[in-house]
């Protein structure tokens, strides 16, 4: 905090001494200088200065000089340099360390600030842990810990070897997941598909049910038309046993 503080102090000063100071503006090479003689030479004077010589000869000798000196100097807010600001570098400090470093800065005009942290990469951190219970021979245990991660508990169940509840595992450990849901690390994945699969179910069973309908409709209709063909068999035998023999003249 101290070394922060002291940085922060130093770029302050920093950012001070350039907002004061002024730039220099170098001398032009058009300059516009008037020079009237009437009678020697004068030496041309640049850099803004207008030199006028005058004398007359007549009774007496007079001899007048006039000195004008101007610098105007502009400055717009695009000829001023944008300080700029330098992340700091942050490493891992070496590969069995589950963390990150993480910079940034952000410069504007007469200030300018950076800094930096390190972020623990919590899915590393899992892993190492997995293989060293997994060195000490507790492999229920490794896989414990590695089914804390959602997409490791899913594949798990989706293979058939549910991960550990509490000691229970194969099929006893899918009834507990299944009664004490609340505690799956895909608890909301979970739901969601648990309504999705409803859903399908449900179109599937209307699916089933109009089916169903349609094939008793069908046998209805069919057991409708056969009935019907044999009451008009019985009435056909019906009419022609009762019709009277036609006689027969020789």
């Amino acid at each position: 905090m101290k070394w922060f503080l002291k940085n922060l102090i130093l770029l302050a000063m920093l950012i001070t001494i350039t907002i004061i100071a002024k730039p220099v503006i170098a001398d032009s090479a058009n300059d516009q200088n008037t020079q009237t003689n009437t009678s020697g030479s004068n030496t041309n004077i640049t850099g803004g200065y207008e030199s006028t010589t005058t004398t007359t000869y007549e009774d007496g000798a007079t001899n007048t000089t006039t000195s004008t000196s101007n610098t105007t100097s502009s400055s717009t807010g695009s000829d001023i340099p944008i300080n700029s600001a330098n992340s700091p570098s942050y490493s891992a400090m070496s590969q069995d360390v589950c963390s990150m470093g993480v910079s940034g800065s952000i410069s504007t005009l007469g200030v300018g600030i950076s800094g930096g942290k390190h972020v623990r990469d919590l899915n590393c951190e899992r892993i190492k842990l997995s293989k060293v219970l997994y060195d000490y021979g507790m492999k229920v245990a490794a896989v414990s810990i590695l089914c804390q991660d959602e997409r490791v508990f899913e594949a798990m169940l989706m293979a058939g070897t549910p991960c550990p509840f509490e000691g229970a595992i194969g099929k006893n450990a899918i009834e507990k997941w299944n009664k004490y849901d609340v505690e799956r690390p895909d608890y909301d994945t979970y739901v969601k598909k648990l309504e999705t699969r409803s859903i399908i179910d449900e179109e599937l069973a209307e699916i089933k049910r109009q089916e169903k309908d349609k094939k008793l409709a069908e046998e209805k209709a069919k057991k409708i038309a056969e009935s019907r063909a044999e009451e008009t068999e019985v009435i056909v035998e019906e009419m022609v046993e009762e019709k009277p023999p036609v006689p027969v003249h020789d």
